[in-house]
């Protein structure tokens, strides 16, 4: 063979268990499952994804899917978990949970049998249930569709309520099994439920095929889990694509026989909207450019650089973190970057008798781009030799430096040009108010800042600028988006320890990039 090309493929998997043992006293089990793969690499096991937790039910249909990628030439061992969630928190430690039992396998021997069902082992137990994936390839579909369904003149199957109905949305698979792919929430206590607007895929909902029969039941929900069947109806994908008002009537089949039975009630589209979602690819490969700026720390608490145990020591055996920071996240960034310059800034530094917060490491301010990695790195070294480690810890200039280009480039979106600001820091920064204000103003901008702290200082007020969990806030200014990673260097040790910290620092920058892009409405140029 002149040469051979590594097949990777992504399936999804859909999940279900029976007979779970019940693990609570006065109710049923909350099962879900914890999917793990094993990584050769780091020789450990991953989570790779999680159900939704399904209450009081031994026979779970879990909607939530599971998305792996399948390489064809290797054994890919996967393990499925399934607990009795007790807390409120899915995303704790499920080891503080009641295990019900575990499944390993390959994804091959999943992917092979189309549908794939084994008895759980649980750790005394001879009978855990069964577990049962259901895998498919994932159709690429950039189609989505947000809708909402309304029900009407539904059957009344509470005693001493009407009903709290909800709907389940099972999409064909090529086997003619069907896969639940979608649950609404339940609405309490009504016979006309209005359910609330949810977003999917063409490619979860109906495989992206037109023909696709999806099949939509609605149940009573009730608390013990036994919840009952008003109704179904069945339409397809590009029934729901041509996006008209539909109205389709409920058909319980054991009622059919029935004399004066009409139907159970009829579910009607209140509103729908077809719409184009892109990916970071869809933009990458449609000519979007990443660039990439270096900004360096050069304060006084960095350590004498002549001194062995400075942060910014240069052995030739023994490359510093500031080194090992760069080439990790900049060799990664550099592979989307066309003409490989990148500007490289150094700030805290004494130059000249003054200090300043901005300037080029190759001491060209008119010209401080680099050559690609070896460029920055040469940089860098030139301009250890070459000024005088001082401070404060100002970074608020470097940010407002690149958020003038990122501001510029947000003139022209047909440009497609989108930022990202490696900063290095050995301390907490001094300017903190005046950086959060930049960060501010930059997440309006196509623009992300990825900040690593390098030594063993106390970097907690760092996470401040890192607000995954609200917007980062001054006063009344409030940023449009999350646009900040942070990582103390010293959490990654080993061998991996540069494939690690690329791999977490740049997690966040593809999902960051379409946001802007989908904030402002622009497609990528050229959609292949």
């Amino acid at each position: 063979m002149a040469g051979s090309e590594t097949f990777v493929s992504k399936v999804e998997l859909h999940l279900s268990c029976k007979g779970l043992r019940n693990k609570d006293t006065f109710s049923k089990s909350d099962p879900i499952v914890s999917v793990w793969v094993y990584d050769k690499l780091r020789k450990c096991w991953s989570e790779v994804g999680r159900t939704e937790c399904v209450k009081n039910n031994l026979n779970p249909q879990f909607s939530k899917t599971i998305y792996l990628d399948y390489h064809f030439e290797e054994v890919q061992k996967i393990y499925f978990s399934v607990y009795d969630v007790d807390n409120e928190n899915q995303t704790l430690q499920l080891e503080n949970d009641d295990f019900l039992g575990a499944l390993e396998t390959t994804l091959g021997q999943v992917v092979g049998s189309g549908t794939y069902s084994k008895p759980l082992q649980g750790k005394k137990a001879k009978d855990a249930g069964t577990i049962t994936i259901h895998a498919e390839e994932v159709t690429q579909s950039r189609q989505y569709l947000t809708i909402q369904f309304a029900g009407s003149h539904l059957d009344k199957k509470d005693l001493f309520g009407k009903s709290d109905p909800y709907l389940e949305f099972h999409r064909a698979n090529k086997d003619g099994s069907y896969s639940l792919v979608h649950k609404t929430e339940f609405v309490k206590n009504t016979l006309n439920p209005v359910w609330k607007p949810f977003t999917i895929s063409a490619g979860s909902l109906g495989r992206g095929e037109d023909s696709c029969v999806i099949k939509v039941i609605c149940y009573d929900w009730d608390n013990d889990g036994s919840h009952d069947l008003i109704g179904e109806f069945t339409t397809t994908l590009g029934d729901l694509l041509s996006q008209k008002l539909m109205t389709w009537e409920l058909i319980n089949a054991q009622k059919v026989s029935k004399k004066k039975y009409k139907n159970s009630g009829t579910i009607t589209i209140s509103s729908i909207k077809v719409f184009q979602k892109y990916t970071f690819l869809d933009y990458i490969l449609g000519g979007c450019q990443i660039n990439f700026t270096v900004g360096v720390d050069f304060t006084g608490s960095n350590g004498d650089p002549s001194h062995p145990k400075s942060l910014h020591n240069i052995n030739p055996d023994k490359p510093n973190e500031y080194i090992r920071a760069l080439t990790a996240v900049g060799e990664v960034c550099q592979d989307y970057d066309t003409d490989k310059l990148f500007p490289a800034l150094g700030f805290g530094a004494k130059i000249g008798g003054k200090v300043s917060h901005e300037f080029a490491l190759n001491g060209n301010p008119s010209n401080p781009y680099c050559a690609g990695m070896q460029g920055v790195l040469a940089a860098y070294h030139q301009a250890i030799a070459a000024v005088e480690l001082y401070g404060p810890t100002n970074v608020a200039p470097v940010i407002n430096h690149v958020a003038n280009f990122a501001e510029q480039a947000a003139q022209n979106p047909s440009a497609q040009q989108y930022f990202v600001l490696l900063l290095l820091t050995d301390g907490v920064i001094t300017d903190m108010r005046e950086t959060k204000l930049a960060i501010i103003r930059a997440s309006a901008l196509p623009m992300s800042i990825i900040i690593v702290g390098v030594g063993g200082a106390d970097f907690q007020a760092m996470n401040e600028l890192d607000s995954d969990n609200k917007k980062l806030t001054v006063g009344t200014q409030v940023a449009t988006r999350d646009i900040v990673q942070f990582v103390p260097f010293r959490k990654y040790q080993g061998d991996d320890a540069a494939y690690s910290l690329a791999q977490e620092v740049l997690a966040e920058v593809p999902r960051q990039v379409v946001e802007y892009m989908k904030s402002k409405g622009v497609s990528p140029i050229n959609i292949r």
